[in-house]
């Protein structure tokens, strides 16, 4: 499944990452969909599904990694899907993607749960330093957004804990049970506010919706891989605005305490993120993918998407024909 932002002039890069895709699929007789984050069609179909939230000033959806993740959850939902598994399109070692889908396999099945969740923790991201590759430990996100999390789960506990290891992981999984009925926040505030919308709904502070998830509990897996995640350094500036959106979504978390606000109030204002009396940005929160209605966004999409795709790579290969979406077996909207 591929969900693109890439630029569509002057050069139509998305097409060039949709034909791959087909070839692939025909060549290993797998089926795929692809679509386009900024495709008008999209945007009206995620609006008549339900969730005009999606959508910006401009009439289509917005830009951002929260927002392509909630649209490829939509559209595994769609699939029949039993689990959906992300991986940013910027690792350089195509091996890593092989070995993140089996962590994906074994955490899930351990787990043994119909609500899990598997987070990978990379063994490492290498970056060039004098010329020569440096193998740190942690991004230079990842250790602020860590060292957060876990401050706020030690101000519950009374101890120190380094428990959470992937406050930033793009490369995770999840059941598709626990994915539909969480919420997704926009931008890279999106894999630390999983952690806090965990907490938030099933975390036993405030109460619960879900009492079957409750009486399941939620496993999150972190397991940590052998190759290193390497991968463009997009500067100071990137890594600075996925810290902030970070902390942007522990501090205004109803469930996070005073002594934790205040402190990153005072982290904020060292880092010279706020003025003095200033109170962190709300970062967009989604509605869970679980409240819209998916018949009608496939029949959005189907009519209106021009750059909605579905590769039936078994059919081209002389196999019985399994198109990725069969019209009968969408699910229906959650009560």
């Amino acid at each position: 499944m591929l969900v693109s932002n890439s630029d569509k002039l002057p050069v139509d890069r998305y097409e060039s990452e949709a034909q791959t895709l087909e070839q692939f699929c025909r060549l290993a007789g797998r089926s795929a969909i692809s679509v386009h984050q900024k495709d008008p069609g999209l945007a009206a179909a995620f609006k008549a599904a339900g969730m005009e939230e999606l959508i910006g000033e401009d009439g289509l959806v917005r830009s951002g990694k929260g927002e392509a993740m909630l649209i490829g959850m939509a559209l595994a939902a769609m699939t029949g899907r039993r689990y959906v598994g992300y991986v940013d399109a910027d690792n350089y070692v195509p091996g890593a993607v092989h070995e993140y889908c089996k962590a994906y396999a074994a955490g899930l099945h351990l787990a043994d749960s119909p609500y899990s969740m598997v987070r990978i923790f990379w063994h490492s991201k290498p970056k060039l330093r004098d010329g020569r590759l440096f193998f740190s430990r942690r991004g230079r996100s990842s250790e602020i957004t860590n060292e957060w999390l876990n401050r706020f789960l030690a101000e519950y506990s009374g101890f120190g804990t380094e428990v959470i290891a992937t406050g930033n992981a793009g490369e995770h999984a999840m059941s598709l049970d626990l994915g539909l009925k969480l919420r997704l926040a926009g931008g890279f505030a999106v894999e630390p506010y999983e952690f806090m919308d965990l907490f938030e709904q099933f975390g036993g502070v405030l109460e619960c919706d879900s009492p079957d998830v409750m009486s399941c509990s939620v496993p999150v897996l972190q397991i940590e891989t052998r190759n290193p995640h390497f991968h463009d350094n997009k500067g100071e500036e990137h890594v600075r605005g996925m810290r902030m959106q970070a902390l942007n979504v522990v501090y205004h978390s109803p469930v996070t305490l005073p002594a934790v606000r205040r402190a990153i109030i005072d982290f904020m204002v060292s880092q010279g993120a706020l003025e003095i009396g200033q109170e962190p940005p709300r970062e967009r929160v989604y509605p869970p993918v679980g409240s819209l209605d998916l018949e009608l966004l496939y029949d959005g999409l189907d009519a209106e998407a021009l750059s909605f795709r579905q590769f039936d790579g078994r059919a081209s290969a002389g196999y019985t024909a399994a198109p990725p979406i069969e019209r009968d077996s969408i699910p229906l909207p959650a009560a």
